[in-house]
């Protein structure tokens, strides 16, 4: 299990380097629902698989349709592509950045992130997920409805900024 969130990790931080070296909206997207998933990958190795599940769903329901609709309205005719020079430029530029940040706190700081939450399984008394759901719905359940306020707040926020100068896309609405 410690390879798989080792592959979850390093997929996360690709995905994040994807992310912020493309000019293209549609790669963008690309790495953004690989962080998602590379991400909510690390939260079920470390016992929350119900809040992976609800993150990775509010994240691509909400949030990439919200782009989706941004990105078809200012769409471009020939986007950059992940092997174009300038986003290799880019990529190698993220790239350095991040294996000397790694260097300098590559003293063993990480130690614990690999462990997994029911790597230990013969001395645990319980799951790591046992109280998750209660949980969310008891502490969190005002922060779920805030979250769907916020999304929807988002939405109409986006597709106002995108409207063109005599038609709008609130408009169809």
């Amino acid at each position: 299990m410690t390879y798989v969130m080792y592959i979850f990790m390093v997929g996360l931080v690709l995905g994040l380097v994807v992310v912020a070296s493309n000019p293209s909206p549609y790669f963008g997207a690309l790495g953004l629902v690989v962080v998602a998933g590379m991400g909510c990958g690390v939260l079920v190795g470390h016992g929350a698989p119900f809040l992976s599940l609800v993150l990775f769903l509010i994240y691509l329901g909400g949030m990439l349709v919200v782009f989706a609709y941004s990105a078809a309205l200012a769409a471009e005719p020939y986007p950059e592509a992940l092997g174009s020079r300038s986003v290799a430029v880019n990529v190698a530029g993220y790239l350095v950045s991040v294996a000397i940040g790694a260097s300098f706190f590559w003293n063993g700081w990480f130690g614990g992130l690999w462990v997994t939450a029911d790597e230990l399984v013969e001395f645990s008394l319980i799951r790591a997920d046992m109280g998750g759901v209660a949980l969310m719905y008891s502490s969190g359940g005002l922060m779920l409805v805030l979250s769907g306020w916020v999304l929807l707040l988002t939405l109409f926020v986006v597709l106002e900024v995108c409207r063109g100068l005599s038609r709008g896309a609130l408009r169809a609405v």
